[in-house]
C-alpha cells in the first residue's frame, strides 16, 4: 500500500509566507498526505489565515510552545502517517512531484529514512543564494561537518517512536542531533534522493547572526560527543567552511544560467 506522509509545518508570526507553504503542500500530485500546522500562538493572524485556507487533510493547533523543536515534537505526537517530515512556514517544495519522490523512496521496505537537495532562495523566492547538494551517507560524515538538509529529511514514524524525537536541550541544533543519532549511532537505513526537494527562504533563526551560527555548531559538537562520535573541531570547521563555500558558488552559477 502507498505510504501516508505527515508533513509538519511549525509557524510563528508567519502570515506573510505561510500561504505559499500551504499551497505548496496542496499542489502536490501525491495524495496520501497529512498536513499538520503547529502555530506558536502567533499575534499576526497566522492561525486565522491557516484556518481560512485549510484543506481537508490539514490539522491546525495554535498554542504557546517552548521553542521550535518543542513545536515539532507536538506535531510528531499528532502525526498518524507512516512517514514524517517537516516543511518550514516560509519554505516551499521544489515542484509538485516532491512528495512522490519521497514516497517512491519508501516503497523499499528496507529504507527507513531519506533526504535530498535543497536550495536557499531570497525572500521573494526568485534568486538562488545557495545550493545544498547532499550525497549518500557514510559513517563518519557528521564528524567532517556534513549533515543532510533537515527540511528534506523524511523518516518512518516507527523509527521516531523507537528512537525518540527532538532533544529540546539543543535549542539550535536538535535537528542535527536527531540525524546524528539516527544515522551515525543507530544505523538507520537511509537513501539519498538526487533532486532538489525544498526551496528554503533565507533569514532563519539559526543563520540570522554569526553568534547563532557559532552557538549552533557548539551544540553540534555536544551532540557528537553525546552520541559517541569522535571528531576534530579543526577538521570539522575546515570541511564545513569548504562545503559552505561550494554551496555559495553553486548558487551563483545557478543564477547565471
Amino acid at each position: 500500500m502507498p505510504v501516508t506522509i505527515s508533513v509538519i509545518t511549525v509557524a510563528r508570526n508567519s502570515r506573510d509566507t505561510i500561504a505559499d507553504t500551504l499551497k505548496s503542500v496542496t499542489g502536490q500530485h501525491y495524495e496520501n498526505i497529512e498536513h499538520i500546522v503547529i502555530d506558536g500562538a502567533s499575534k499576526d493572524g497566522t492561525a486565522e489565515l491557516v484556518a481560512e485556507l485549510r484543506s481537508n487533510h490539514l490539522k491546525l493547533v495554535s498554542e504557546p510552545d517552548n521553542g521550535i523543536y518543542d513545536a515539532m515534537n507536538k506535531g510528531i505526537c499528532l502525526a498518524s502517517g507512516d512517514v514524517v517530515g517537516f516543511l518550514n512556514s516560509d519554505d516551499l517544495f521544489s515542484d509538485e512531484h516532491a512528495l512522490e519522490r519521497v514516497a517512491q523512496a519508501f516503497e523499499n521496505p528496507d529504507v527507513d529514512a531519506c533526504y535530498a537537495n535543497l536550495v536557499y532562495v531570497d525572500k521573494q523566492n526568485r534568486r538562488t543564494v545557495r545550493c545544498w547538494k547532499s550525497k549518500p551517507f557514510k559513517k563518519g560524515f557528521f564528524a567532517r561537518g556534513w549533515c543532510p538538509a533537515h527540511p528534506t529529511f523524511y523518516v518512518r514514524k516507527s523509527v521516531i517512536d523507537r528512537l525518540g524525537a527532538f532533544d529540546t536541550g539543543y535549542p539550535l541544533a536538535a535537528d542535527a542531533d536527531l540525524m546524528i543519532r539516527y544515522l551515525e549511532r543507530e544505523n538507520v537505513r537511509s537513501v539519498y534522493i538526487p533532486h532538489v526537494l525544498v526551496r528554503m527562504r533565507t533569514g532563519g533563526v539559526t543563520n540570522r547572526t554569526w553568534r547563532n551560527i557559532v552557538r549552533q555548531n557548539v551544540e553540534i559538537f555536544a551532540a557528537l560527543r553525546k552520541n559517541g562520535i569522535p571528531f576534530s573541531p579543526m577538521l570539522f570547521w575546515a570541511f564545513k567552511l569548504e562545503n559552505r563555500f561550494r554551496q555559495f558558488l553553486a548558487g551563483r552559477s545557478a543564477n547565471e544560467r
